[in-house]
């Protein structure tokens, strides 16, 4: 089965967002909520899975999920909410979330938003309009747009696309397919005329995949959480110990100081019936 790709030309992105609003209908979003620190709204959110960044000379980049080829969000995962499917698209599956917002930890890209605004918050990003893709179909985004900005297609396919318009015009792109290798490669691809190293992961990492990375830290979670448990226990079962102990003293000198009364009182009547 062929993995499928999204290619991004930021050179013919003309900011018009139509890929935003098909994103939210297809999704059925919210209406975005202002936030009073910023007039506009252009960050990523539970109500926004994709949105355009407005660069300094006029360049207009869309954000979204990059679905890794190797996703860490996945690997992170430790009740299998996130998963990587055949096709491409990384998939989200709420009933099955715990709320650890691992994956939040673990996306270089920090791609993943929290619901806060929710009494029962979820996870939420873009899949890829995945169902569309089981049916046949495209991404809503892809549909949308107009201007060539965005490609749908394999993601074999689309690296040759990224490599011919780069080599087509090479006093235009930047040399690079940004997302061809990075931690591994991703499913959504850009071809540019700026560095899009704001876009990209932290420059530590390099092009290996991160779920070996990841999953070093993560299975250590079992031997910590028993660990941490046995220390609980045993805790719980010292403190109840003394309390119990204590409360047992505690009757002991209430039983003691109720016989001398009786005692003291036995005494009196006794002197009294002399």
């Amino acid at each position: 089965m062929s993995t499928y790709a999204i290619l991004n030309d930021t050179t013919r992105c003309v900011g018009c967002e139509e890929c935003v609003a098909a994103c939210k209908k297809a999704n059925d979003l919210r209406k975005d909520v202002p936030r009073r620190w910023k007039q506009r709204i252009d960050d990523l959110s539970s109500t926004r899975y994709t949105t355009i960044l407005r660069r300094p000379g006029g360049n207009n980049i869309r954000q979204q999920c990059r679905h890794c080829v190797e996703p860490a969000c996945v690997s992170a995962c430790l009740v299998g909410a996130l998963q990587k499917t055949p096709e491409g698209p990384v998939i989200y599956d709420g009933s099955k979330c715990m709320g650890c917002r691992y994956c939040m930890t673990a996306c270089p890209y920090a791609i993943p938003r929290y619901a806060w605004e929710e009494p029962i918050p979820y996870v939420h990003k873009c899949t890829m309009c995945y169902d569309r893709l089981k049916d046949g179909g495209r991404p809503a985004c892809v549909e949308a747009c107009q201007h060539g900005a965005t490609v749908f297609g394999s993601r074999k396919e689309l690296l040759e696309e990224a490599r011919r318009r780069i080599d087509g015009k090479p006093d235009t792109y930047v040399d690079k397919v940004f997302g061809e290798t990075e931690v591994g490669g991703t499913c959504v691809l850009y071809i540019s005329d700026i560095p899009l190293d704001f876009l990209g992961c932290s420059p530590e990492l390099d092009d290996t995949p991160l779920p070996d990375l990841t999953w070093a830290a993560l299975s250590k979670v079992p031997y910590l959480v028993g660990g941490m448990g046995a220390i609980m226990t045993g805790t719980w079962w010292v403190i109840g110990r003394r309390m119990k102990l204590a409360e047992e003293q505690k009757q002991a000198k209430t039983g003691d100081k109720s016989r001398d009364g009786s005692e003291d009182s036995q005494t009196t009547k006794s002197d009294e019936e002399k």
